[in-house]
């Protein structure tokens, strides 16, 4: 591969990146304190919290900052361990969404897009206007870095030496842990799935090599709620197990599917020209099953967090009050010795 490619390569995975970032600080910027109050207000019940969980992912694209939202939300009490369970279950659905817009083929019209966005963004003042602007300019600025990639990855696919080390991810644990840890690195599953959409799509990847990889990116993108949880109280962390719970069970599950069932072959006959489409539409149906086994059993969910990271131990009052106690008679000790000085 020449030095030509490497750079459009880094060149669109900057721009990718760049593009979802803006795409998802305008989408915030313009949504975030309407989502805060739903997410506070509509959680009650289980399908309405899931409901909830994946519009508003599916709107600020981003699983990841839905989550954050989350625990901070139960760290102040203003949400129970029980209603976050159902928006990180939705919110699982609703990142799927940023997989099936990839898979859509408007390359052509990107240039046009961004464009527009940034026209709107510069040359108008309402503010409302600047943040749909930057929302549109990121959607063109990520189609613009998916083609640049595309272009950079089309030589890899006659590379017998990438194409073999790709094959090695048909081992199931080999896939997820690539996943995993590139997904974890770059802190955005929404982001890590484009570029494995933008590998497909140029003939490098298979399906039946991807799946695997996929898995571990549902997995991976958990380290961002990880980071948020940390010095948070013993329920915000216990939302963040959980976030991580969905997910391992999930990929456990299809991976034994995939292992077991023609699942993959079902998937590529939906979409068969369509590469990018296939790993769009296994993602979806890895966050709706997974949804659809865990919802009933939602609240064991929040029980087995518990007994993970248990309640600290309260140090024993009666000890405290006894210490506080001598700790006065002290005091009045000496303040009784000092008047009685003072008499003689």
């Amino acid at each position: 591969m020449s030095f030509t490619y490497v750079m459009g390569l880094l060149g669109g995975l900057a721009l990718f990146l760049y593009g979802m970032q803006m795409m998802s600080t305008g989408l915030e910027a313009a949504a975030g304190n309407k989502m805060k109050v739903i997410l506070e207000k509509l959680t009650a019940n289980r399908f309405v919290g899931v409901l909830v969980g994946a519009l508003i992912t599916a709107i600020i694209q981003s699983s990841s900052a839905t989550t954050v939202m989350v625990v901070g939300f139960v760290n102040s009490g203003m949400m129970t361990l029980n209603q976050a369970i159902w928006i990180i279950m939705g919110a699982n659905i609703g990142t799927t969404i940023t997989g099936q817009l990839i898979a859509l083929d408007i390359g052509e019209i990107a240039p046009l897009i961004a464009f527009f966005g940034v026209a709107a963004n510069i040359f108008i003042k309402q503010e409302k206007v600047k943040q749909i602007g930057e929302i549109v300019a990121g959607l063109g600025i990520l189609f613009l870095g998916m083609d640049m990639m595309g272009e950079a990855m089309k030589p890899l696919a006659d590379s017998e030496s990438f194409v073999s080390m790709l094959t090695e991810f048909e081992n199931p644990l080999l896939g997820i842990a690539t996943g995993i840890i590139f997904t974890a690195l770059i802190q955005s599953s929404s982001a890590s799935v484009g570029i494995l959409q933008t590998l497909a799509g140029s003939g490098a990847i298979g399906l039946k090599s991807a799946a695997f990889v996929l898995f571990g990116q549902n997995i991976g993108t958990c380290i961002t709620a990880v980071l948020a949880s940390v010095g948070t109280s013993r329920n915000a962390k216990r939302t963040t197990i959980i976030h991580i719970m969905f997910n391992v069970f999930g990929t456990v599950v299809f991976t034994i599917l995939c292992l077991t069932t023609p699942i993959i072959m079902m998937v590529e006959g939906w979409t068969p020209e369509n590469a990018p489409a296939q790993i769009a539409n296994l993602h979806t149906m890895f966050n709706l099953v997974t949804t659809i086994l865990l919802l009933p059993m939602g609240t064991c969910l929040g029980k087995i967090a518990a007994v993970i990271l248990k309640d600290r131990k309260v140090t024993d009052k009666p000890q405290s009050m006894h210490a506080e106690y001598f700790l006065d008679r002290k005091h009045i000790s000496n303040d009784m010795q000092k008047m009685v000085m003072m008499k003689k």
